[in-house]
């Protein structure tokens, strides 16, 4: 089944994962079931190892980048600690973001004073224009958050156009990079944002709970987070309660005792990801995405995905007839050892590490014969 996986949108897979995640739980185990005094040192140095990773990533400078349970969790921990650059201007959002971060958009303009505008999809259209989000981007916008590809479509805006049209009107940059992370080559300081928000599933085939805030140092300095705890100073042990002051960098944003069991389960697959070739890996998923387009154009199936390369994320999503319920293609691609999934009548297919061309052949045969 493993040759026929096409989940990388949801979670993403690579060779001896089960043995390197097995083994890390392991090393997890016996250091914190030791009867000494190591485990801190341990868990908070794995912990660092996980953010370090991170960085390298997407380009972060030290001192930028903290962890995070999810998406939404570190845009929460972003946006409640500058309210004061919210509070009677706009937030501005695509309509095809991660819903999960318009869920919580929506409750804090209420509770912070900004309105959230949500720009429309065109008339037939599946995706958010990059023109149509600048067009509605003016300079009473405090802050734009950017989802840089699509989950259901794997459109992929144009951010470079974006960020300079952002900075001339004055906003906040923030940019969702969950859908292409690990794929895409993506650098936080070309062009230079604020902050960016991911999680360690999909292309870098981690596991859930394991997200990453990243803030530039202009936007921490001014930034005065909500939640807080003995870990947002400087020294995680000064605890006279008369002379609390928060960490100069991200370290702010942390608060108690920092969860670390998410970052230590993903650090082998950032391992993994850190000594492959991306290039290698983006000419694989661009060769079988290729593959699939063209199954689908022969099999008569709509497209939802751009075609030009320049403009799509790792992902192929196609349509389905409503004469072809969902719910019964995928039913019949499982059945066939395909792992693949769908949004409503559009199906889903993200080729990956452990995919292979006899993979996609399996994928197009078993779904041309569900569409004959």
């Amino acid at each position: 089944m493993k040759d026929a996986y096409f989940l990388y949108h949801s979670i993403g897979q690579y060779p001896a994962k089960e043995t390197d995640l097995a083994t890390a739980m392991a090393a997890f185990a016996k250091v914190w079931a030791a009867p000494d005094d190591r485990q801190w040192g341990y868990l908070l140095g794995q912990r660092q190892r996980f953010i370090d990773r991170w960085r390298g990533i997407i380009n972060a400078p030290q001192g930028t980048v903290t962890t995070c349970e999810s998406v939404t969790h570190g845009l929460h921990m972003l946006l409640t600690a500058i309210p004061h650059r919210l509070k009677g201007r706009r937030v501005l959002v695509a309509a095809d973001c991660f819903p999960s971060n318009h869920f919580l958009l929506t409750e804090l303009a209420r509770r912070h004073g900004f309105t959230l505008d949500t720009v429309p999809l065109r008339q037939g259209s599946a995706h958010v224009e990059s023109e149509d989000f600048a067009a509605h981007w003016g300079p009473d916008v405090a802050l734009a958050l950017l989802t840089w590809v699509s989950s259901t479509t794997s459109h992929r805006i144009d951010l470079p156009a974006l960020v300079a049209h952002g900075r001339s009107m004055g906003s906040l940059i923030g940019v969702d990079i969950t859908q292409a992370a690990g794929l895409l080559p993506f650098d936080v300081t070309q062009p230079g944002i604020d902050f960016t928000l991911s999680t360690s599933l999909k292309w870098m085939c981690g596991t859930p709970g394991a997200g990453i805030l990243h803030v530039a140092a202009p936007l921490i300095d001014e930034a005065n987070p909500e939640l807080r705890g003995w870990f947002s100073q400087p020294d995680p042990f000064s605890w006279a309660l008369d002379r609390f002051t928060l960490a100069p960098d991200i370290r702010r944003f942390d608060s108690g005792t920092p969860g670390c069991m998410a970052a230590i389960a993903s650090l082998p697959a950032l391992d993994w990801h850190a000594v492959q070739d991306r290039s290698a890996l983006l000419d694989q998923n661009r060769h079988l995405t290729a593959r699939i387009i063209a199954a689908a154009d022969n099999m008569g199936l709509d497209l939802v995905t751009p075609r030009d390369e320049s403009r799509r994320g790792g992902s192929v999503m196609i349509r389905l007839p409503d004469r072809l319920p969902a719910p019964a293609v995928l039913d019949r691609l499982r059945s066939a050892g395909v792992a693949a999934d769908a949004r409503s009548q559009t199906l889903r297919l993200s080729p990956g590490a452990i995919t292979t061309g006899e993979g996609v052949d399996l994928l197009t045969g078993t779904l041309a014969a569900a569409v004959a």
